[in-house]
Formats: C-alpha cells, structure tokens, sequence
C-alpha cells in the first residue's frame, strides 16, 4: 500500500496505493480547496491516469498563458479540455456520476502534488495553473452551490453591518464606482494584505489596515485563500518526499509527470498508420509529404538523411518510427531507407539496416509494436535529433524555420512571436504556433486553434496528421468549387 497523510508519505506494500478520501465517502461540492490528503485503495494505473488527465488540463493553462490568450479565450479552451478529460459537473446535473468525477478529480490533483513539489520552478508553475483552473470552475459554477461552498468554509471574513456601510459610504461609493445598488450591496473586511490584487487596482477602500471588499469581488479572497493554502502544502508536501522516493514503483510515474510542462502531454494519440485517402504511403511520396506536412523535428531528420543520406541510431530510430505511424509499410520503408543508403552496397544494407526496420515494425525479435516518440520524449532525448526548438541555437533555429516554413507562409515578422516563446521554454507551444500560421491559408486555421479544439501539439505524428487532412479538405472544397 502507499498511504499518503496530511504531514508524512509512507511506503507499504506491493500492488495497490492508498490515499485519504476527503469528507468521508461524499464530496458534497464541485469546488475544492484540497484541504485534505485522500486515503483509499486506488491501482498503479488509476494512480497515473488521474494525474495524466489533469495535467493535460494544467499544461494546456499554461500553454494559453505562453500564447497570450484572453482569459475568455483560455476559460473556453480549458473548459472544452475539461469536457474531454476531466468532467466535474455540479450537484443540480442529471445523469453524471458525480461521485466518481471529484473522486478522479481529489485523487489526481494529489498525485500531480507530489510531482511538482520537487523544485521551487516546479511548484510555481503548478501553483499558477492549479490556480487558473480553480478560478475557470469558480466562474462558471452555478449560484446556489457556490453559495453553499463559501459557507461551508471560513474564510475569515467579517461582514460589514449597516452602520459602518453608512459611516463611510462616501469612501466605499468612491471605489464601488456606481451607487445603484449600494443598499443591497454586501461588503466584507478582511486584512489589506489578502486582497493585494484588489489594492493594486485601487478597488477597495483600505481604513485602519482593513480593506472593504464588495460582494462582486469576493472571489479575490477566495483564490487568494486557495493559492496561500497550496502554496504552503506544496511546501508541506516537499519536506515529506524523501519517504516516498522508497517507493521504486512510484519514481518513474512522477518524474515523468513532471515533465508535462515541458511539452504539455500526449494527447490519445492512436499509433493507427495514417489514412492517405485510403491509399498507403509509398516511399516516393515521402519527400513531398515532409515538404508540406511534417514538424520541424522530422523536416530536420529528414533534410539532414536527404543531405548526409544517413542518420545515427537514435535518429533512424525515431525517424523510421514516425514514418511508419504515418503509414508507411514495412515493404515501403526497406525501399525508402535502401534508396535513401545509396552510398552503400545492398549487402551492407542486408546486414546493418534491414534487421532492424523489421524490428521495428515488430517482424523481429519480441516482435513488439514500437509507438512513434511523441514530443515529451523527443525533447527529454539527449539532443540528437531531439527538438530543434530546444537543441538549435536562436540563429540556426530562426534560419531553419525560414527555409523550411518560408515556403509554406511563415515570414520574418512572424518568427519574433515563435522565438519569444522559445525564449519562454515553452517549446511544444512554438510549434504549435508555426503550425496556425503555415495553416491559415490552406486549413484556414486561426491563432488560438491549434491543431483543432485549442489543442497544443504534443506528438510529432498528431501534427502530420492534422496537417494532411486539412490539405484533403481543402483539395475537396476547391474540387467541388469547379465542379
């Protein structure tokens, strides 16, 4: 068993993790401030799924901060990725396991504090995101039970009588900024120091180190109060995680859990061979198809097997698999990779390449169905080929995305966009970013679309992929057009 407690983590058993269960067995509100650690049998897989479900939530919060979406624009995203991965309906819903959706909910926002606990960068980023999200959920939960929630909590708040609403109701309408509705209006004091926002924006009237808050604002002290409370249980969290690092099976999960940020995580990504039309990929398509379709990471793969007509292991490895989970069959692939080796002899090739394109393929050895490296593991790799976004310098970088996007529509002015947010780390979102705007003409993709839905691109293939079939509906509209 793994059995997490307010203060300790503790490693005890084999096969099952327990965590504590928060307000017995119910959950009687959508909001949650995670006061309490879960304690419940849960597997290793359940362990992982909830907190990978989560993180492709908070990784794409981050994602709209790096790309400067509006807060409208990044509660539609967010709430849209929500929908698909992490359903929270409210109590009023007919229908919905309530129950188990803030049970997946509880566990994973748990399993995600022990990933990013680790480092001060780490718990920042996951403060910032927690936050936003608890803000999104905040917004949009119905009155009543938002209502029930703030009451069931103390907040330590203290309401404002009628008489000190009139003593100073000159100062309050000051800030208030309308006077319509002052008599039905309620006020709150609290501490000047927990609503710094508010002072910052001069909308509230500060008296004696209190600061008079009107109802409209009451959510500042909420997310306030959320945000100090996690900050300081991450810190909690923190100081316990020697305990937990005895737990072997648990290690690898979260320290590839704490790389989500990084490259946000994989979508469902099928290692399905793509469909071309319902025709397969032939070797010979494979150049035209790197020149209108692939990433910068298979484009550089690509040039560089064109120009040197080689590549190391890790690059023949990771290329070959991205060529086979974009259709291309293992008949095809011996073709392409004999003609693409065509400074040596059929022998040598027999010898040194063909065993292992058909072990990759799963003809040989194990005989295992490799996937194709998504974007996490490219940008961990060790920096051959890896991500160019990360691995090339500014100059190489910006130079390689004028000759292999420039074609496509990418222009000068756009690259200061793309290269500040390199500068930002945020890798896979820069090539979200050059994928929208090599798109907008072709697959009329607009800023903030990503590759559909507001999604980041997080595998290699997803963006070959979605790139071909904008270009088929755009090759069926303009053939309908002339007929």
């Amino acid at each position: 068993m793994f059995k997490i407690e307010e203060r300790s983590a503790a490693i005890e058993g084999k096969d099952k993790v327990q965590v504590e269960l928060h307000g017995g067995l119910k959950y009687p509100h959508r909001l949650n401030f995670y006061d309490k650690p879960p304690i419940y049998d849960v597997s290793i897989e359940e362990f992982e799924t909830s907190a990978l479900n989560r993180l492709r939530i908070l990784a794409e919060i981050e994602s709209s901060a790096a790309r400067n979406r509006t807060w409208e624009e990044t509660k539609t995203v967010t709430e849209t990725q929500c929908e698909k991965y992490l359903p929270l309906k409210s109590s009023s819903a007919i229908g919905a396991d309530r129950e188990s959706q803030r049970r997946i909910d509880h566990l994973g926002h748990f399993v995600l504090r022990l990933a990013f606990c680790r480092s001060e960068e780490l718990r920042r980023r996951f403060l910032k995101a927690e936050t936003t999200l608890f803000k999104i959920r905040f917004e949009s939960d119905v009155g009543a039970e938002k209502e029930l929630f703030l009451n069931s909590r103390d907040f330590n708040w203290v309401a404002v009588d009628k008489a000190e609403k009139d003593k100073y109701r000159t100062e309050l309408l000051t800030y208030q900024g309308r006077g319509d509705s002052f008599e039905t209006d309620k006020y709150y004091k609290v501490r000047w120091t927990r609503v710094p926002d508010l002072v910052d924006k001069r909308k509230v009237f500060l008296k004696g180190g209190w600061a008079y808050v009107p109802g409209r604002e009451q959510s500042s002290i909420v997310y306030e109060e959320f945000e100090t409370r996690l900050e300081r249980d991450l810190l909690l969290t923190a100081r316990y995680m020697p305990r937990l690092d005895e737990d072997m099976r648990l290690g690898g999960i979260l320290d590839n859990l704490s790389q989500g940020f990084l490259a946000g995580v994989s979508s469902e990504w099928s290692d399905a061979p793509t469909d071309m039309n319902g025709e397969s990929i032939k070797a010979e398509m494979v150049d035209d198809l790197a020149a209108k379709h692939f990433p910068m990471c298979m484009r550089n793969s690509h040039q560089r097997l064109r120009k040197d007509h080689r590549l190391n292991h890790f690059g023949r490895l990771q290329y070959g698999l991205f060529l086979k989970v974009l259709g291309l069959s293992v008949e095809e692939a011996i073709i392409f990779w004999r003609k693409s080796f065509d400074r040596i002899n059929d022998d040598t090739f027999n010898k040194m390449y063909k065993y292992n394109i058909r072990h990759s393929y799963g003809l040989e050895g194990k005989r295992a169905n490799y996937p194709a490296k998504n974007c996490q593991q490219i940008l961990t790799s060790g920096g051959d080929p890896g991500c160019p976004y990360r691995h090339f310098s500014p100059e190489n970088l910006q130079s390689a995305l004028l000759s292999t996007y420039g074609p496509l529509g990418l222009t000068s002015t756009d690259l200061y966009e793309v290269m500040n947010t390199v500068k930002g780390g945020h890798f896979h979102v820069a090539c979200t970013r050059v994928f929208e705007m090599t798109h907008s003409g072709i697959g009329g993709v607009k800023k903030g679309e990503g590759i559909g839905g507001g999604e980041s691109v997080t595998h290699p293939n997803q963006y070959s992929a979605r790139s071909m079939e904008l270009a088929k509906a755009h090759e069926e509209k303009a053939t309908q057009m002339l007929t």
